[in-house]
């Protein structure tokens, strides 16, 4: 097993040893827990429920933009050009993706 070793500020070492007594693991292992989870290996974990929080998101706007869109067509273009214009100063929405 490869081992890495990194310095960590007191804080933040403090309150890793707290959370792993409290999940009854040592330090390492728990560490290693958060990494699985980070990096997307664990199912449950931290990607998991972003792409639950992101699946939500993406559902609920889709029903907003087809009630809007059926009501006031030019209303849901404004909307539109207002949702790009806040994704691209985010640096979400690259120029090339700038279009309806």
């Amino acid at each position: 097993m490869a081992r890495i070793t990194i310095r960590i500020d007191d804080d933040l070492y403090a309150r890793l040893v707290r959370q792993a007594r409290g999940a009854g693991v040592g330090t390492a292992s728990y560490c290693r827990d958060i990494l699985d989870r980070f990096d997307g290996a664990d199912p449950t974990g931290y990607h998991a429920r972003f792409d639950e929080l992101h699946a939500t998101v993406i559902q609920a706007f889709a029903i907003l933009a087809t009630s809007v869109g059926e009501r006031s067509p030019e209303l849901l273009q404004k909307g539109l050009v207002e949702a790009r214009r806040l994704l691209r100063d985010r640096g979400l929405l690259e120029a090339g993706e700038d279009r309806p």
